[in-house]
């Protein structure tokens, strides 16, 4: 991507979202900061994730629950901005694409997700190939005249199920929920949280992951979900 390919004040979007961030809602029915939580790592650090069949949503999924029970944690996090080699089971990711731009929060299926805030659905689809978001929401926010999206990939069929683009949606307003291995794009079960300044045209979908040649102008591009999800153990 091309710097000039980024639109829109970005610098603004952070600042806005930072002097705002005590009045966002919970996006899953649990208090990150009271609740115990474990922040995996899916870098080349990690020796047990080069030992998991990549290639099989189940091994993956049972290797991230086990690691939660063994930790006793009800919630699992997967970092912003973090250099992974979980993608190479993909044929769609490049080797170079490896730099997450979201952050997920790993709850089991059928979990309910909300919005954090008041808005509008800008778009949604079933992106169903393999290793993809399958079952995707867009919904775009506008917070003191400054206009930002979040998307929410790997839920539910069912959470596509009553949606028209336009429709309103509502802060604290359940929009989803977490959906199984089988539907999700065969990942683990979990919610990926991304905030998008600019959608650059795009309608329920959006890279999740960048190239690392490109790292700081996508993460411009897409800020720090903590920013709104305000987990103190990101910070």
């Amino acid at each position: 991507m091309r710097e000039q390919d980024i639109g829109g004040n970005f610098m603004i979007l952070e600042e806005t979202l930072l002097k705002n961030r005590n009045i966002f809602g919970r996006v899953v029915p649990f208090n990150f900061n009271k609740e115990s939580i474990y922040v995996f790592d899916f870098t080349n650090n990690n020796i047990d994730i080069k030992e998991i069949n990549l290639n099989s949503a189940e091994s993956f999924d049972s290797y991230v629950k086990r690691t939660l029970t063994l930790c006793k944690a009800l919630i699992g996090i997967g970092r912003y901005s973090e250099d992974r080699i979980i993608y190479q089971h993909s044929s769609l990711f490049s080797t170079a694409r490896t730099i997450h731009l979201g952050i997920d929060i790993i709850l089991p299926a059928g979990t309910k997700v909300f919005s954090p805030l008041d808005g509008i659905i800008h778009s949604f689809q079933n992106n169903n190939a393999h290793g993809d978001y399958g079952p995707t929401i867009v919904i775009q926010h506008e917070l003191d005249e400054v206009t930002f999206y979040i998307l929410y990939g790997h839920l539910s069929e069912d959470s596509l199920g009553g949606k028209s683009e336009g429709q309103k949606v509502k802060k604290g307003e359940v929009i989803g929920e977490i959906g199984n291995i089988y539907v999700n794009g065969n990942w683990f079960e979990h919610v990926h949280f991304q905030i998008i300044g600019d959608m650059l045209g795009k309608k329920g979908d959006f890279p999740g992951v960048a190239s690392i040649y490109e790292r700081e102008q996508w993460l411009r591009l897409c800020p720090d979900p903590n920013l709104i999800l305000n987990i103190d153990k990101l910070r």
